[in-house]
């Protein structure tokens, strides 16, 4: 009699398992639109932290650049000229005036974190000197990630 309740039972299980060995349809599409939910609301955050990011790095050029231009002017009496530009902190100038005690400021020039070349102004606009970015649009002007990025701020 133990024997017949154990193979019986086994038996039961054994149905059981072979009905429910796999998922529905119903149930991967339900897994399958959760995901969607959860993508659709992680990836615009994720996109946006990227924008941040840059803009946040531009910062940083941007004060780096402003501090190597104000130790060339402690060694020169002087900021680089316009036509001398930002290149006059890795290569010594050969446009005049030339600077009284060069020396390499920087190893190379930073390119902004969307690939273009930061502006220089001597005298600045907006300051003595001035060091930007156009932002992501390349322009002058513009408002959120295009906006530009400057010592100014």
């Amino acid at each position: 009699m133990a024997f017949l309740d154990c193979t019986t039972r086994s038996s039961a299980r054994a149905s059981l398992r072979g009905r429910q060995a796999g998922f529905t349809l119903i149930e991967l599409m339900v897994v399958l639109v959760i995901i969607g939910v959860l993508a659709a609301l992680v990836v615009p955050n994720v996109l946006d932290r990227a924008d941040d990011a840059r803009v946040t790095a531009a910062r940083t050029d941007v004060a780096n650049l402003n501090q190597a231009l104000k130790l060339y002017k402690l060694d020169n009496l002087r900021y680089p000229t316009n036509e001398q530009g930002l290149q006059a902190l890795v290569a010594k100038p050969t446009a005049g005036p030339q600077p009284l005690n060069w020396k390499p400021y920087l190893d190379r020039l930073p390119q902004d974190p969307w690939g273009q070349p930061y502006q220089y102004l001597s005298p600045g606009l907006k300051g003595e000197v001035d060091v930007f970015s156009w932002g992501a649009d390349g322009k002058a002007g513009g408002s959120g990630r295009d906006a530009d990025i400057g010592s100014w701020q």
